[in-house]
Order: C-alpha cells, then sequence, then structure tokens
C-alpha cells in the first residue's frame, strides 16, 4: 500500500501542472517494480501547499508497510528514483521521506 504525496510550494503549481501529473503513471510504475505491489495498491496525490522559502520546492513522502525485501537499500533506490523522476519533471530540488509503518498499530478504512 504505498502512499505518495508530493507537496509542491503552491508559487509554483501552476506552470508545474501538467508536467507533475504526466510524471505519476511513471512514479506508479516505480513504486509496483521496486516494491512489489500491483498499480491498485497504490495511491498518490500532488499537494499544492504553502511553503516558506528556503525549503525544497517538491518534498515527497512515501508511506508503506514494512516487507523483509523492503531493505534500507530497496529504499533509497526507489527515493533516489522518485527524486530523479520528480526533478526531470519540474527542474527543481526534490527533498523524499520514506517511513514504514507499524503495522501493529496501522488502520486504513475504505
Amino acid at each position: 500500500m504505498p502512499n505518495l504525496k508530493i507537496y509542491i510550494d503552491e508559487i509554483h503549481y501552476p506552470q508545474l501542472r501538467d508536467g507533475l501529473a504526466a510524471a505519476l503513471d511513471d512514479l506508479r510504475a516505480i513504486l509496483c517494480a521496486r516494491l512489489e505491489v500491483t498499480p491498485e495498491a497504490c495511491q498518490l496525490a500532488v499537494l499544492p501547499v504553502m511553503a516558506i522559502p528556503g525549503q525544497p520546492e517538491l518534498n515527497a513522502e512515501l508511506h508503506l508497510m514494512p516487507r523483509p525485501t523492503r531493505t534500507r537499500e530497496r529504499l533509497q533506490e526507489v527515493g533516489t528514483a522518485i527524486r530523479d523522476r520528480l526533478g526531470a519533471a519540474s527542474g527543481f530540488g526534490v527533498a523524499v521521506r520514506i517511513a514504514q509503518l507499524d503495522p501493529g498499530t496501522y488502520l486504513a478504512l475504505k
């Protein structure tokens, strides 16, 4: 259940909206291939936010459930691929954060 939220400074959102929308399929493909999930398991969103100067213009946060194959090295590869794809789509610096959730306390209602 990879959940990828991409936060973009609202100042840049209008000019980058179409490029980021076009990158979503590639990002989902990265998540599916490298995290061994189906497209239906992925949740991706782009959110314009009010940001302060000096922060990266794009900030991606990936939350997912742990699995034995999701080693630190694998997650670093996923994060690098996300950063590179978003950087190519935007031309801006991108910060990526990845957190594995606690299965014992995680709750999802759909």
